[in-house]
Parts: C-alpha cells; sequence; structure tokens
C-alpha cells in the first residue's frame, strides 16, 4: 500500500484511529511488561539476600552452640 502524503499514512485509509490505537495498546503493554519483569527480578534478588543471610545466622548460631556443648562436655569429663 503506497500514501501520497503523511496525512493518509495517518489516516491509513479511514482506519488510522484503529491501527495507531493498536500500536499505542501493544507498546503501553509491553512497556508495563518490562518493568514489571525488572521489578520481579528485583525482588527475587533481594528475597536471596536475605535467605542468604538467615542461613548465614542460623550457620553461626549452630556452630556457636556445638562449641558451647563441647565445652560443657569437656569439662565435665575432666
Amino acid at each position: 500500500m503506497q500514501f501520497t502524503s503523511f496525512n493518509d499514512f495517518i489516516n491509513m485509509g479511514g482506519y488510522g484511529f484503529y491501527v495507531w490505537l493498536s500500536f499505542g495498546a501493544t507498546a503501553f503493554i509491553l512497556t508495563l511488561l518490562v518493568i514489571n519483569s525488572k521489578a520481579g527480578h528485583l525482588q527475587v534478588i533481594k528475597k536471596i539476600a536475605q535467605r542468604k543471610q538467615r542461613e548465614d545466622k542460623l550457620n553461626e548460631a549452630r556452630k556457636l552452640r556445638k562449641k558451647q556443648n563441647d565445652q560443657a562436655i569437656k569439662e565435665v569429663t575432666e
């Protein structure tokens, strides 16, 4: 399809409103999808970091408790 002027291109043979509305809606939805995906990715990264911190704290507490138990057993056996 060839257009004789830019105005004919914008009008798209009388269907310009629908054509440009569909392009605009698609661009808007794709933009929202990208923004939502990035936000979700950042949220997952944050949750992983929090879980890692929690696991590190638990491991330190276990090591400390084991060390204290070993010391108590050693004191009792001496």
